[in-house]
């Protein structure tokens, strides 16, 4: 459920059109050649992980399906532009402040941490749960905001900036639910793709998740992934802005589905149109 994204199968990365969609067939020669090299370079970046700091020349050609001399010239221009550092000793490169700058601008709207950290931070302490607030990266979830309450027993590390697989966590079903069917199913493609013979258990998972969604305005999962932990999620949608995500948090012992059912998922929902409402006053 809470399945954190380590570190992808080498060799298996489907490449830059996993992470930009390829051109239509009225794309002229001209404008592909122009958007190539920054895809490319956008894909050697996006290599890069909490669980793949480091990475050398043929690692991230093997992870991003960029040959070898390709990946050598964009890693050499990307280290002139302050997006990654190289260490000489190592023989491999990292994230530098560039890249951690973009990232956090991407991700750090001022609004949303705004208006939903003292709504989340009530929530935790009223229903001792942790409370995370995520959104979409690719075929992650990122966590954007966390907060727990003072006396709930958990031991999770969902900072900011964790992500989370969005095909085997709640949250993924969740923000899965609220797209339109046609990016569904585009992002279900790419991870029917990566998940090889954990495919059809993802589906059915993800299916069933999605359906709760539809039905209830949440979905909940009562220790399907992890047997200690229970959790309930709902999507957040702001019009014109990427889908979030709220989810709830706790030990399997105290979420049993009655309270998830008549507490904790009406309390959420309720949240989540505050934010909705908040988000969109703003506009």
């Amino acid at each position: 459920m809470l399945q954190q994204a380590g570190a992808r199968p080498r060799g298996h990365q489907p490449g830059i059109g996993a992470i930009w969609p390829r051109p239509g067939r009225s794309a002229t020669a001209e404008s592909q050649v122009r958007v190539a090299p920054l895809a490319r370079g956008l894909a050697v970046l996006a290599a890069f992980g909490p669980e793949q700091a480091w990475l050398g020349n043929q690692e991230i050609s093997l992870e991003t399906g960029i040959p070898a001399p390709t990946v050598t010239r964009l890693l050499q221009s990307l280290v002139a532009l302050g997006y990654l550092h190289h260490d000489e000793v190592r023989r491999k490169y990292r994230l530098a402040a560039a890249s951690l700058a973009l990232g956090y601008a991407a991700i750090a709207d001022p609004a949303v941490q705004r208006e939903g950290s003292i709504e989340m931070r009530k929530f935790a302490e009223a229903t001792d749960t942790y409370v995370v607030l995520g959104t979409r990266d690719r075929l992650d979830v990122i966590v954007l905001d966390s907060r727990v309450g003072s006396q709930a027993v958990l031991d999770l590390r969902l900072t900011p900036g964790t992500r989370l697989h969005i095909a085997s966590s709640l949250m993924g079903s969740a923000l899965l639910a609220a797209i339109p069917e046609l990016e569904r199913c585009y992002l279900q493609g790419n991870v029917e793709r990566k998940a090889g013979r954990d495919w059809p258990l993802l589906r059915r998972r993800m299916a069933e998740k999605i359906s709760q969604v539809h039905e209830l305005g949440f979905c909940m999962s009562l220790g399907e992934w992890e047997p200690e932990l229970a959790a309930v999620a709902v999507p957040v949608r702001v019009p014109e802005q990427p889908p979030l995500v709220l989810a709830c948090i706790g030990r399997t012992a105290r979420m049993a589905r009655a309270r998830v059912e008549r507490e904790l998922a009406p309390c959420l929902l309720a949240m989540a149109q505050v934010l909705q409402e908040r988000l969109a006053s703003r506009e």
